[in-house]
């Protein structure tokens, strides 16, 4: 496994990379992301930290921005495990109410009096200065949404089943709440130890770079 993890952390590490601020209009409109974050090394080069796509058509360039630009947690399950992350590190209590999903209407007014709404912001902002000092990526196109959803997952068990992908002392994700995240070194608590990538996955993996 550590061998086809290596090699896939290569491939992605000749790619164009992206970090902020960055120009959309570069970002395909269907495909892969790959991340990266600084401080996080395997296979002697950055170290993979999440990997995602989207489900809807024509939706990558508007993923990437509800992770990176728009300030709203619940858009976005990787900004609310930075968020928890870092409340939790801080011992703050504010993390019982950053779980709080403030998505439909109803649960605006049932917990209209409850959330501190100074604090909700604060907290946005430093996911966003966090991710958007800590992380590049890469992007690269998949049309089709099967074929998408697939290879995100066989990339993302790839990794997780890898044991020389581990985090550095420092990862904040080592002080996530969430089991999986700590224990898989990902920002991902989904399609962790499923099945990796097989040899002819690989070979397609590589056209689709080419």
């Amino acid at each position: 496994m550590s061998q086809v993890c290596a090699e896939i952390h290569h491939l992605f590490q000749q790619l164009p990379q992206f970090e902020f601020p960055f120009n959309v209009k570069q970002i395909p409109q269907n495909g892969i992301y790959v991340l990266f974050e600084s401080g996080e090394f395997a296979h002697a080069t950055n170290r993979i930290v999440r990997i995602g796509t989207h489900t809807g058509k024509n939706q990558l360039r508007s993923r990437l921005e509800q992770h990176f630009l728009r300030e709203n947690k619940d858009r976005s399950i990787f900004r609310k495990n930075i968020g928890r992350a870092i409340l939790n590190r801080n011992k703050d209590s504010f993390l019982t109410q950053w779980e709080i999903d403030l998505t439909s209407k109803k649960a605006r007014v049932r917990f209209a009096k409850t959330i501190d709404r100074d604090k909700l912001v604060e907290i946005e902002r430093k996911v966003t200065e966090y991710l958007q000092a800590k992380f590049h990526f890469v992007v690269f196109r998949v049309d089709d949404k099967d074929a998408r959803l697939q290879l995100e997952s066989r990339i993302i068990s790839t990794i997780s089943l890898c044991d020389e992908c581990r985090p550095s002392t420092n990862w904040l994700g080592l002080h996530s709440p969430k089991a999986r995240i700590r224990e898989s070194g990902l920002w991902l608590v989904n399609e962790l130890y499923g099945q990796p990538l097989t040899t002819n996955d690989l070979e397609h993996l590589k056209a689709l770079l080419s």
